[in-house]
């Protein structure tokens, strides 16, 4: 199913908290996409929605996270988080539709990688990987293979390890 994608702007936000609403079943990932809008992670360009017949199917974050080594220096990386598109409309395609553009335009803004925790059959496709072949940590208790990251540019990840730092919204939740 094709799907137009484009940057959210003002007057899609409250289909968009609608959508994760739905979507995850509860509030908290919408209220997440709402506290990261006003926060200094956020990267308008980077907040994309789908639309079927001009309806708000589909809608995908990536925001600004750091990757702090032991000794303290800091790297700049991208969360991809949330995805959300509408049950009635998932599995046909529209997710995937929503990464690559998100990934394309990661890369046409210079970004050099992003991470993400999601499902470790799903994610590959896209070429994540578990994160830990370059020894990036996640700050929660989640299984290693399910906490990917993906290189942007060509060693967009090297010399980078260390423990990821989310944006504080992620933890108001």
């Amino acid at each position: 199913m094709q799907v137009e994608i484009r940057q959210e702007n003002t007057n899609d936000i409250t289909s968009v908290f609608e959508l994760n609403k739905v979507a995850f079943g509860q509030e908290n990932e919408a209220k997440l996409v709402d506290l990261l809008r006003s926060g200094n992670s956020f990267i308008p360009e980077l907040s994309l929605i789908a639309l079927f017949e001009n309806e708000i199917v589909g809608h995908i974050l990536f925001s600004k996270i750091k990757i702090i080594n032991e000794n303290k220096d800091k790297f700049e990386s991208l969360a991809l988080a949330p995805m959300a598109v509408r049950p009635e409309f998932q599995h046909k395609g529209i997710g995937g539709q929503l990464i690559q553009y998100g990934l394309d335009k990661a890369r046409e803004l210079q970004h050099k990688s992003v991470i993400v925790l999601g499902h470790k059959h799903y994610y590959p496709k896209f070429g994540f990987i578990p994160a830990d072949k370059w020894n990036i940590k996640s700050p929660y208790n989640v299984p290693k293979e399910a906490f990917m990251a993906l290189e942007l540019t060509a060693d967009g990840l090297k010399n980078v390890s260390g423990l990821v730092e989310y944006s504080m919204e992620f933890e108001s939740l």
